[in-house]
């Protein structure tokens, strides 16, 4: 019989915090083995069942130290904020746990870090964990690839009124895949800030436009526009739970891989 796989949650009072930890004591062969908040948050030392009202404990407290909650962990799943992400793949580093990344916004500092994370862990990192988006990303970069700069490149995301970071990690996943099919840069080719008079569209850039308001969970176009002609690749989320499925499936999927930095095109058999 396989030993259930013991899941670190982070952020446990976030939306997403809280849509992992129902996803993981629903699933088979999952175990939930810890979760964390911020030092103070009025969560720490209180059971996570009666924390997030479920009627029941759950004989999980919610830690304030997630060195503590990482012992005898074999996977964390985490959407947090860029600082304290690095900060965990630091701890998953030494523990040798999977570490799986859905957290967007990260500098390139915070990316050099996490590089050196992977030298010891199974570090899973996707802007969006969805089959969906995952599957738009490789149409994104065929269709790219196919085209000249005939056809300008615009990416459209719209998330509800709370989310920070903009543009989306989605966004900047779809814009890099299109780069690729291109064969350019994203630095060299991205346009993020459109005001006043302008001058017309640069040839070849790319351009991002980030939606807020209310409830979006997110929306993702990809649009290639030519003169009496555009292609618009499209994917809707409605619904959170879609990826915590997808990082719960990365969690196991890094279970006995070798350490490095993956992507969810790993995950789903997509990689090049």
């Amino acid at each position: 019989m396989t030993t259930p796989l013991n899941i670190v949650i982070t952020g446990a009072s976030g939306r997403m915090g809280q849509m992992l930890i129902r996803q993981v004591i629903e699933t088979d062969g999952a175990a939930l083995h810890a979760v964390t908040e911020r030092a103070g948050h009025d969560w720490v030392g209180a059971d996570i069942g009666e924390a997030m009202g479920l009627g029941r404990n759950l004989g999980v407290k919610v830690h304030d130290d997630p060195l503590e909650a990482i012992l005898g962990a074999h996977a964390m799943i985490d959407f947090t904020s860029p600082d304290a992400t690095v900060v965990h793949a630091d701890l998953a580093a030494q523990a040798k746990l999977v570490h799986v990344i859905g957290t967007t916004g990260f500098a390139d500092a915070h990316l050099t870090r996490l590089n050196a994370a992977a030298r010891h862990a199974v570090l899973v990192r996707a802007g969006n964990m969805s089959l969906g988006v995952n599957l738009l990303t490789v149409l994104a970069e065929k269709v790219a690839r196919a085209l000249d700069e005939d056809f300008d490149i615009e990416v459209v995301e719209s998330h509800h009124n709370q989310k920070v970071d903009a543009p989306s990690g989605t966004a900047l996943m779809l814009g890099e895949a299109a780069a690729k099919g291109r064969g350019v840069s994203l630095a060299d080719a991205s346009d993020r800030a459109r005001d006043g008079i302008t001058g017309a569209r640069k040839r070849g850039d790319i351009g991002f436009h980030a939606i807020r308001g209310g409830d979006v969970v997110g929306e993702h176009d990809v649009i290639f526009a030519a003169a009496g002609e555009r292609i618009v690749l499209r994917h809707l989320a409605t619904d959170r739970r879609i990826f915590a499925r997808g990082a719960l499936k990365a969690a196991f999927w890094g279970r006995d891989r070798k350490p490095g930095e993956y992507s969810m095109l790993d995950v789903l058999g997509l990689a090049d």
